[in-house]
Parts: C-alpha cells; structure tokens; sequence
C-alpha cells in the first residue's frame, strides 16, 4: 500500500487529508466545546483555514514550497497551545496538537517522496 503513495497520481491523497485536517482543526472549538476561549477559537480556524488553502493549492499544482509552508504551519499549530498560552484546555491543546502532527507528517511525506526517496532500503 505504502509503495503506492510513490507514484505522482497518488500524492493528492496527502493534501486531501490535510485538507480534512485543517476543516477539522477550523471547526474543533465548536465541535469539541472550547468555543468560549477566544484566543483558541480564532487561532484554531484562521491556522485551519491557513491548512486548508495551502493544501488545495497543492492540489491544483504541485509545487515544493506548499508542502514546505504545511510543515512550517503543522509544527507552529503543535506549538501554539504553550506559545499563546491554551494548553489549559484540554480539548484545545489536543485537537491543536493532533492536527498539527497530521499536517507536518503528511507535508514531510510529501517531500520526502517529491525527492523520490525510497520508502525503505529493502
């Protein structure tokens, strides 16, 4: 299955689901009830939002610099609970982090296979 993610026709499928990780990330303070903490609200749905752009931007033309700004956002939306101090609520911090760690792993898989690089030395 893994080697089928190699193949130029099959790279889309990564920015799909970041794109279905930033619509969730966007909508998480409604959805899992931290919609009271204004800082994390508006941060969760403009880095949502942020994701969902770069991503489909990708799609319509592959080009390494998205998938290097998804990283750079994934890494900033696993950090931003401790940065602008929300890590207090749980629901926040785990959806933020959860999020991030998608997007920054799909971005860095993205890459990865963009250099052609082996999914493995076997």
């Amino acid at each position: 299955m893994l080697k089928n993610l190699t193949s130029d026709s099959s790279r889309p499928a990564l920015d799909v689901v970041n794109i279905l990780a930033g619509i969730a990330l966007a909508l998480s303070p409604w959805l899992l009830g931290y919609a009271a903490d204004a800082v994390a609200v508006w941060h969760a749905f403009i880095a949502g939002v942020i994701t969902v752009l770069i991503a489909a931007r990708a799609l319509v033309a592959f080009h390494k610099f998205e998938e290097w700004a998804n990283l750079v956002v994934g890494l900033w939306i696993v950090a931003a609970p401790w940065v602008l101090g929300f890590a207090g609520l749980a629901a926040a911090m785990w959806s933020h982090v959860i999020a991030g760690v998608v997007v920054a792993a799909l971005a860095a898989a993205s890459l990865w296979l963009a250099n052609n690089r082996p999914l493995s030395a076997a």
